[in-house]
Order: structure tokens, then C-alpha cells, then sequence
């Protein structure tokens, strides 16, 4: 309890993992949005920035032309007999946005605002912290969406939560009112846009829009629609800020403000609100987009800190993706429309934003490395971003990342989201529907599976024409993966027959393993966007992960011969690789041409590509080149507990080679024709080196580059090799440089922000604690190295303690949600522990032994 009696301040329930100071706020941008229903982002200094709420990416678009009109929150404070004072809830202006053609370089230019600001962040949660040497009040803006794994309804509300905790610092009272403000934007979702004679970016698509207030018992608020806006545009829908009812509260609204000329509706809300901090309604609204405004008005004793609470809340339901037909957005099945959000939601709210808070604390207060931690829980932004989406039937999609106007690479691109593990550990039912997707739409009756998903699904039909070597195998290492965390053996006895095709087309005449001896020498298509030409350790090692888990699951369907073929190919193709491919230090590609562009079995290369390629020297090829992900199918199967798929002594020395010749210090004597993702004197692993010589002379296209997703796997490589130091210095070296000065942390790019690849991060999670589990066999797994660890199987989650007591241990295991069915437990390479029967461990319960 704090002073006067008041309920605990929810910043004091937050365990912070991360703190900004004033110098590394610039790029923050938090996403405050539930998964597949868009977002608004609280940036470093208190700002709402990147509105994407309305089903496309808005990077840098604030749903007006840059100035003092885009939605601000300010506060107004007096004490008795003295002035009031009225500022905007925000923090500095950063010196590099000074400079501006007409005097409005960012939103809020001509604000008074608050001096001093920080930033701490434990995502979901963002804390800006406000205070200022002229006002009586420090203030803290806390901002978050509920995020609770295993839940994928609860963390996909679409809501922004803002909590304003005013403390007052002086030895009076104090009346404090803090107002809300957003023009209704409907119909502008920042892609239609228009410019005048300045060359001003000047959003349109609002038309007769509408702004009524509401009260009901629990809450009021200001409702947002239109009567002009095409029902049919992905643009159309509701908005509503709304606050709760509160015994100590004094709301008061405006629908709209004076006629926007020379922004004078700007001008008169704030003389308005700074004369009293009361709002006083109009009886009449201008602009098409007229400017709402809300007010909560409270009175605070000397010492004493209060919560003003609002709630953004929007539905938008009309999403048209990468699909020529209207589709409809999962979460708008769910609402009517903005309002119907909080009426539903109103009352769950604190259960939920509990159990975000134990989901959060638990997993900081993990024996994690701080840099694991980090960059584990702020990469599930992504899935909040706009690169995620969810259909009317619940299914997931994902671009690959998104630009700042527009998606990046449609179609769950199978090759990128192979890397990702953050979906399955945590929303396992999510994962699912993708690899439903994967099966039973894009893949044809003959196994070929369009490495892209088009919109709106058709069964065998969905894929585009070209097969991803890397991602069709690892597809099926997915499925085995979701089908071991899931438990639900109907769900791969109604895709085995698919998996089987899927796999057996590596088989066919010119394929990718036409002579089906458990190497791939043909045409190979994979993530570098170009196809390999013949044996190279990303993709073998990849179809090595896949005959592996495809003999797994043909034991478990009792398909004896296809088991035996699995294991049989994967035998011979696991030694071939090692005896061809590992050059002593680390495994390389040995080009292989087929003899004409005819002895290609179609959709092995893009029709495009296929016209100019020489065969004589085809261009992009990897060759003798030392390559950062050389090992993903091995990062795959040891996240899979499925063991080597090569040599262990070699993986390890491959690693030790990856460090050795791909990282880099600083790259200012790098050279570097594409994409910059690491500059100056940042540390990074290349994409590849040619440490024996050899480079072609044009190489695959990303050769030079620095990618985040790329560079966990091999950091989480080195984690399972028992290169702790040197995997942890690598993942640290990632979050170095999202450190909110020139990156934001919640945004890793690769092709776009919010890059799929880069949730391969949740994996440090998994190696660090050696999880492993499976709801087939009842069988869970951890390290023997004391601590405490965070689990997840994506539909139960909790905690794991354990204590060393000389040769002994004694463990603690906790389910915090959902539920376990267990058989065995075992610590790193002890003698697994069993239970007498199945042991059922209910939500709250926990289990200790000496072990």
C-alpha cells in the first residue's frame, strides 16, 4: 500500500528490466495493441506516435499533417489562490528535430512540456517518467496492453491502457486535471494523403465524421464513427477514449472545438482546459475531423499520488493484407465496435493486467542472463505489430516485416518464420494455424508448397510457384515441434499424409534430392532470395532436421517402412555431410550445376531467374564461404531435442569458425553495396566471410549485411555448445545497438521493422534452461544448473527453482497457467525422474522433490 490508504501503484508492481535515460529516448516507440489488432506506440518521451491501428503499417504518421493537432494528453495543476499551470504531457524536444522549413519539425512543436524525462520498460509495459522544476507534480505514464502467454484472446484486445500516475510534491493541495485529446481520424489511415504548395504530407479519408459522448455506470467516454467513410474501406470503423468511473473523479468532455482555421481549435481547447482543467462541450462540431476531447479532474493531498486512467480503444475490421478480397480481422468477431471493447472488457481488466504482471516479473526475476531476458521479451512486439494478423477464423498470418507504408513480403513466408519460436513456446495454438495453412493450403497434391500463402485461402491451391528448400523442410520440423508441445496427436494424423508428400517431394526426378541418397544436390531456393546450386550445410542441414522429425512421426503413426527411409536417408546424408562439406573448419557449399535449365524440375527456380541464368557460372552462390546460419537446422533441432544432425565436435568447431572469421568489432573499415543494420563502432557477425578466399565474384545478395535473426542463431548455437560467454557477448552486442538513442528496442529490422527472424530470440530462453517438453511422451526437461527459469510450452506456463546440495538437488516446479500432464522429469543428463502414473499439476499448483 502507498501513502493515504491509496491501491499500489501499478509502476511499483513492474519489474523493470530496462532503463533510458534522457540521451536514449529518441527512437523508443513501445506498441501498445493486442495481437492482430493493429497498435499506437508510447514513444521515450510520452508522445503517442504510429498509429496503426487501422490494418496497415503507419511508421512516423501521428493521423495528421506533422504539428500541434495530432492526440496529445496535457495536465493542468493549481493550488490554492495561485496560478494554474498546464503543460503537455511530454518530454523534451530532441535537439536533431529542431530544424524545420516552417517551424514544426515534430507534433507538439509549440507545447509547454516537461524538462526532464525517462524511460523504463519491462514489455509489455513502457514507463515514461515527466517532471519539471516549474510544476508541482511528478508524473509517471504507464502504458501496456495485456499480455498473457498461452492466451491469445486476452493479449489480442484492441486497446492502448495509459495510466498517469501524479504525485504532488509540494506541502498543499492540489487540483489536478489531465485531458485527453484526438481528432477522429477515421477514414485516415495515412496511405491516401494529398500536398500543398509547402509540399506538406496531408492525410486524407475522413469524411462526416461524428464524435458522441457516453456514460454508462462504469465508465465514460467519447465515441468516434462516421457517416461518410466507405463501410467497405480498410479504414473504416470505431474509436472511443474513454476513463473509469471513480468516487474521486470529475470528467468533463468536448466533442468538438472551434474551426480549425490557422489551428485555432488547438488554441481554444487549451484556453478552455487552462482555465479550470474543466472541459466545457460545444454545441456544435466543425471539421470533418472535429477534435474530442476528455478530462478527469482530481484533487490531491501534500505527498500524496493518484492514477488518471484512460482507455483507446478502436475497432477497424475490414483488412485486405496481401488478398484482393475483403477479409475480416479475427478480434472484430469479438466486438461490435470501439465502445463494446471496454463495456467487455472493463471488468476483466485487473485479472488481466495480474496476470501480465506475474508473466512479466516471473520471467525478470528468471536466473536468464539480462541480455536473454531483453532480447526474449521485447521482440514479442512483433506479434503485436503489424506484421501479425489473425483472419475471422482465428488463423494467424504474418508478413515478413513491415515497411513504414506497406507490408513486407506477403504470405507467412515459411523460409523467415522458420527461425521464430517465440509463437509456438508462447501461443501454441497460434502456431498451429499456420502450419495448418502450410499443409493443407499451400501445398499441392504433389508436395510442392508455394514457400508464400496467397489470400484468401484455397486448399492445394494457395502457394505461389516457387518451393523454398529451406522453408519446406523446415515446416516439417515445425510440425513435429507444435505437434510435441500441443499433445494433440489428431492434429498430425490428419496432415500425415501431407507431411509425407511434403517431404517425399525432395524426391522427385531433378529435385532438390532427385537420387534420393539424404543429400541435396539440386536447385535449392532458400532464404538469401536465390537459389544454391548443389550441397550446402543451410539447406542440407535443414533436410537433415526434416528426415529426423519425419521419422519421429512415422513411429508414432506406426508407418514402419516411411520411418525406416527417414532414418536410412538421414544416416547416409548426416556422414556424406561431414565427410564433403566440413573443410576442418567449418562446412561449406560445393557448387553443383544441373546439365541444362531442362534437368530443373519445375518450381525449383522463379520463371524470371530461370531465363538468365548461366550455368556456367550461376551467380549468388555461397561457394567457400564461411556462413553465419550454416547451423540452423542444428539451432532447429536442438530447440527440438531431436540430438545432432552432424558431428558435435564439428558444430562446435564451426561456431568457434563463425566467430573467428564473420565477427566484427566495428565496422568502419567494412565494406558493405546493401543494407546497413550495423554501423560506426557497433559489433557485429557478418553474413559471411571468405576467410580461405574464394568470394564469387557476385555472391548471394546479403553477404556483406548484419541481420539480428541470423545472428541469434548462431549466438543460441553457441549457448547449446556450451559457449555461454561467446553466445551472450553476441546477443548483447544486438540489443547494444537497439539502445532507443539510434535504434528502438522494440523494433528489429531486417526487410522492415518488426522482423519475423528476429523472435528466433525467444530460443535463449529455451537453451539457457534446457527446456524441453513433451505433451506426447508427458515428458519435461531442465537444467541441472541452480537457478530459477521461466517455462513455457505455449499452452501452460510457469516457474522451475532448483537448489544444489552436493550431489543433490532439490527442485520446484510451478504451473502459473494451464496445465501439465507429466510422466518424466529430468535434469540436463541425469537419470530422469518418473512419477508414479501421470502426475496432473493444476494452474497454482507445485510440485517439490529431491532429485
Amino acid at each position: 500500500m502507498s501513502v493515504f490508504g491509496q491501491t499500489e501503484l501499478l509502476s511499483e508492481k513492474i519489474s523493470i528490466l530496462k532503463e533510458y535515460d534522457q540521451n536514449h529516448l529518441y527512437r523508443i516507440a513501445l506498441p501498445l495493441g493486442g495481437i492482430g489488432t493493429g497498435t499506437v506506440s508510447l514513444g521515450g518521451s510520452g508522445q503517442l506516435k504510429d498509429w496503426e491501428v487501422m490494418n496497415v503499417p503507419a511508421k512516423g504518421y501521428s493521423t495528421v499533417t506533422t504539428g500541434n493537432d495530432a492526440p496529445f494528453f496535457a495536465i493542468y495543476t493549481r493550488k490554492k489562490n495561485e496560478r494554474p499551470n498546464t503543460k503537455a504531457l511530454l518530454g523534451p524536444i530532441n535537439p536533431a528535430d529542431y530544424q524545420h522549413y516552417e517551424g514544426r519539425s515534430v507534433d507538439h512543436h509549440g507545447f509547454p512540456r516537461f524538462r526532464n524525462a525517462s524511460f523504463q520498460a519491462s514489455y509489455p509495459f513502457g514507463i515514461v517518467s515527466l517532471s519539471d522544476k516549474t510544476m508541482p507534480v511528478n508524473v509517471k505514464v504507464v502504458g501496456y496492453n495485456p499480455f498473457i502467454p498461452a492466451d491469445a484472446d486476452a493479449s489480442g484486445i484492441p486497446m492502448a491502457i495509459l495510466k498517469y500516475e501524479v504525485e504532488n510534491t509540494t506541502n498543499e493541495d492540489l487540483e489536478v486535471s489531465i485531458s485527453g485529446n484526438i481528432r477522429n481520424f477515421i477514414g485516415k489511415d495515412g496511405s491516401k494523403h494529398t500536398s500543398d504548395w509547402k509540399g506538406d504530407f496531408i492525410p486524407i479519408g475522413a469524411k462526416d465524421n461524428k464524435n458522441e459522448f457516453r456514460a454508462t455506470e462504469k465508465f465514460k467516454g467519447i465515441y468516434m464513427y462516421s457517416e461518410g467513410v466507405d463501410i467497405n474501406d480498410s479504414a473504416w470503423g470505431t474509436f472511443a477514449i474513454s476513463s473509469p468511473n471513480e468516487s474521486d473523479n470529475q470528467i468533463t468532455y468536448r466533442t468538438s472545438s472551434t474551426k480549425n482555421d490557422w489551428y485555432n481549435s488547438t488554441l481554444n481547447f487549451w484556453d478552455d482546459f487552462s482555465a479550470d482543467g474543466l472541459l466545457t462541450e460545444k454545441d456544435k462540431q466543425y471539421d470533418i475531423d472535429p477534435l474530442a476531447s476528455l478530462a478527469v479532474k482530481k484533487s490531491l493531498k501534500p505527498g500524496e499520488t493518484k492514477t488518471f486512467t484512460f482507455y483507446l480503444t478502436w475497432n477497424f475490421p475490414n483488412r485486405y493484407a496481401w488478398s484482393t478480397k475483403k477479409l475480416k480481422n479475427f478480434y472484430s468477431t469479438q466486438y461490435v465496435d470501439a465502445w463494446d471493447v471496454i463495456e467487455k472488457e472493463i471488468d476483466r481488466l485487473p485479472a488481466l493486467t495480474e496476470k501480465t504482471l506475474q508473466f512479466t516479473n516471473n520471467l525478470i526475476a528468471s536466473s536468464y542472463p539480462e541480455e536473454i531476458k531483453e532480447s526474449a521479451l521485447f521482440n514479442l512486439s512483433t506479434l503485436r505489430s503489424q506484421t501479425v494478423f489473425r483472419t475471422e477464423d482465428g488463423k494467424m498470418f504474418g508478413w515478413e516485416g513491415v515497411m513504414d507504408r506497406e507490408g513486407s513480403c506477403f504470405g507467412s513466408c515459411t523460409h523467415v518464420w522458420n527461425y521464430e519460436q517465440a509463437t509456438p513456446f508462447l501461443f501454441n495454438d497460434l502456431a498451429k494455424t499456420m502450419r495448418e495453412v502450410e499443409f493443407e493450403y499451400a501445398s499441392d497434391e504433389h508436395g510442392h508448397m508455394g514457400f508464400r500463402t496467397e489470400l484468401p485461402l484455397q486448399k492445394e491451391a494457395s502457394g505461389i510457384d516457387l518451393a523454398a528448400a529451406d522453408g519446406q523442410m523446415g515446416t516439417i520440423m515445425k510440425f513435429y515441434r507444435d505437434w510435441q508441445l500441443s499433445g494433440d496427436s489428431e492434429f498430425l494424423k490428419k496432415h500425415w499424409p501431407k507431411i509425407k508428400t511434403v517431404l517425399a517431394y525432395a524426391w522427385i526426378e531433378n529435385g532438390w534430392d532427385g537420387d534420393v541418397d539424404g543429400v541435396m544436390e539440386g536447385v535449392q531456393h532458400n532464404t538469401m532470395d536465390v537459389e544454391y546450386y548443389g550441397p550446402n550445410p543451410q539447406m542440407q542441414i535443414w533436410y537433415l532436421g526434416a528426415l529426423r522429425a519425419a521419422e519421429e512421426m512415422a513411429k508414432f503413426m506406426g508407418d514402419k517402412s516411411f520411418a525406416k527411409k527417414c532414418k536410412h536417408l538421414f544416416e547416409y546424408g548426416s556422414e556424406w555431410t561431414d565427410a564433403n562439406l566440413f573443410n576442418g573448419e567449418y562446412y561449406v557449399h560445393k557448387t553443383q550445376v544441373p546439365e541444362s535449365k531442362e534437368a530443373i524440375a519445375k518450381g525449383l527456380v522463379g520463371e524470371h531467374r530461370l531465363k538468365g541464368l548461366d550455368l556456367n557460372d550461376p551467380y549468388y552462390q555461397l561457394k567457400t564461404g564461411c556462413l553465419v546460419d550454416q547451423l540452423v537446422g542444428q539451432y532447429m533441432a536442438h530447440v527440438l531435442g531431436l540430438g545432432y544432425l552432424v558431428k558435435k565436435e564439428n558444430v562446435k568447431t564451426a561456431l568457434q569458425s563463425i566467430l573467428k572469421y564473420n565477427k566484427r568489432d566495428g565496422m568502419y573499415e567494412h565494406f558493405n553495396n546493401m543494407r546497413s543494420y550495423a554501423m560506426g563502432d557497433e559489433k557485429a557477425l557478418l553474413m559471411a566471410s571468405w576467410p580461405n578466399g574464394g568470394r564469387p565474384t557476385i555472391p548471394f545478395p546479403y553477404w556483406s549485411e548484419v541481420m539480428t535473426g541470423f545472428e541469434y542463431t548462431a549466438a543460441i548455437g553457441m549457448l547449446y555448445e556450451g559457449m555461454e560467454e561467446e553466445g551472450l557477448d553476441n546477443i548483447k552486442n544486438i540489443r547494444d545497438r537497439y539502445n532507443g538513442l539510434k535504434r528502438n528496442p522494440f523494433d528489429e529490422a531486417e526487410c522492415g521493422h518488426h522482423y519475423a527472424r528476429a523472435m528466433a530470440s525467444w530460443a535463449g530462453v529455451i537453451a539457457e534452461s534446457e527446456f524441453q517438453y513433451s505433451a506426447i511422451d508427458k515428458f519435461i526437461k531442465f537444467t541441472d544448473k541452480p537457478g530459477k527459469y521461466f517455462w513455457s510450452t505455449g499452452s501452460a506456463w510457469g516457474m522451475f527453482e532448483i537448489v544444489q546440495n552436493g550431489s543433490d538437488y532439490e527442485i520446484g516446479l510451478e504451473v502459473l497457467h494451464g496445465k501439465l500432464e507429466l510422466k518424466t522429469l529430468q535434469l540436463g543428463n541425469h537419470k530422469p525422474h518418473k512419477f508414479k502414473g501421470e502426475h496432473f499439476m493444476d494452474e497454482g499448483q507445485k510440485i517439490e522433490l529431491n532429485y
